[in-house]
């Protein structure tokens, strides 16, 4: 959320970062709305100064027993309570309209973000690797995840429905191993680890600003003001709302969570092997720190920085993308995706993300701290994703394939994998 003071005085910017991301929110509207709500609580203040005088004159004719000019007051009174009614309904009704376009009023973009519409847009940073030549004919995932009876989507269809699968064996042993590798390279870099709801209220979803336009997205526990997160970053963040904190030195958190999406909208796309499931697992970065820009960019760097080290230490080529403002959320101030090598879609496939959101997300969690005069100041907050499983098993099965269906384990995944230096095909 902006502070709508700060949105009048750059009407054009904010408008302009709506339009790019493709949100349909007037800023004229919403200042037609919040003058309109103004002019109603001067209004309704005069008219309650006016009430108070009454009473007052009222008090007063009692006491010299002036029936009739008591009850003229009283009448007098009586109108002021009925247009009082009248200007609070139309305020409450000014007050809804406001909310509801201020809450979809976008985060602005940044002056390095690329212009465009679509993920087609996005523009490459750098590249670190080659993709592999195999001199056979490679294999992807799902065929090596049989091979090596790892994967099952079948079972997790029968169970659960489309876009479920079971990890089974070796690739549940995967699974977790890159979540602990990038887990405890994080807790080398100092991140502070949580275990976090996986439910979250309404407001939590929106103070973060997921909703009101992720809802879709989201699945919701019926009956109840919970739903599903969709990321450790909505309780990450959750985790300080509502308070003053210290952030003379930045806030690293880090979670591990299973999280749900529905994938709405999404149907026809990505729908093959692991790519994009209902079910997975993230673990995440969150930074809190100071209203800086200069800070807030070296955080980026930092959380984009891990994401970079685990996939070399999982010895995967990568590419770094600046996402466009068309393909950037309505949070996001500045956005780069990371995508992996993946041999089956002879393409890169996003694999991580890292946002600044500068005081988006602190502002409607109204998370503060002091400044050096002592000043209460909205937070800048900063996310990553270190790394998603089972996402991340395509490129780790696919890239370190051997021609026998054999695949290599990266040296740093074999102290999570008992020594394994080569996973062997289980079925000829």
């Amino acid at each position: 959320m902006l502070d709508i003071k700060w949105i009048r005085q750059h009407q054009e910017e904010v408008q302009s970062a709506a339009d790019q991301k493709k949100i349909k929110v007037s800023v004229t509207e919403l200042f037609e709305w919040d003058d309109r709500r103004r002019q109603l609580l001067q209004e309704i203040d005069a008219l309650r100064q006016q009430r108070n005088r009454l009473s007052g004159e009222i008090a007063a004719l009692m006491r010299e027993k002036d029936s009739r000019a008591i009850e003229q007051t009283r009448q007098q009174a009586k109108e002021i309570h009925t247009a009082l009614d009248r200007l609070q309904e139309a305020y409450q009704e000014a007050e809804a309209q406001c909310r509801e376009r201020i809450l979809l009023i976008p985060n602005i973009v940044s002056p390095d973000t690329p212009a465009g519409s679509s993920d087609e847009d996005n523009v490459m940073v750098k590249r670190v690797g080659e993709p592999p030549q195999f001199e056979f004919e490679s294999k992807d995932h799902i065929a090596l995840g049989r091979l090596h009876q790892m994967i099952d989507i079948t079972r997790g269809v029968k169970t659960a429905g489309t876009r479920s699968y079971y990890l089974t064996g070796s690739g549940v042993l995967l699974h977790r191993a890159v979540q602990q590798l990038a887990v405890d390279l994080l807790l080398a870099r100092g991140f502070r680890l949580l275990e976090v709801p996986l439910m979250v209220r309404t407001t939590a979803m929106m103070n973060t600003g997921f909703f009101p336009l992720g809802e879709e997205q989201t699945y919701r526990i019926e009956g109840e003001d919970q739903w599903l997160a969709g990321t450790s970053e909505v309780p990450l963040v959750a985790y300080y709302s509502n308070e003053v904190i210290d952030v003379a030195e930045p806030i690293r958190l880090a979670a591990v969570s299973v999280c749900f999406r529905s994938e709405a909208g999404s149907a026809g796309r990505d729908v093959h092997g692991l790519y994009r499931v209902h079910q997975f697992a993230k673990v995440e970065q969150v930074i809190l720190c100071e209203a800086s820009l200069e800070t807030s960019e070296k955080m980026f760097e930092e959380i984009t920085g891990h994401a970079e080290e685990l996939l070399q230490l999982l010895e995967l080529p990568y590419r770094v993308m600046a996402v466009c403002a068309g393909d950037m959320s309505q949070k996001t101030y500045k956005q780069q995706d990371i995508e992996t090598w993946m041999p089956s879609r002879g393409a890169y496939g996003e694999t991580h993300s890292s946002s600044q959101l500068l005081d988006f997300q602190a502002r409607r969690s109204n998370i503060r701290y002091r400044d050096a005069e002592g000043r209460l100041v909205y937070c800048y907050t900063l996310n990553n994703t270190a790394v998603a499983s089972p996402r991340i098993l395509i490129p780790l099965l696919e890239n370190h394939q051997k021609e026998d269906g054999s695949i290599r384990i990266p040296q740093a995944l074999r102290p999570y994998m008992n020594g394994q230096e080569l996973l062997r095909p289980l079925v000829e």
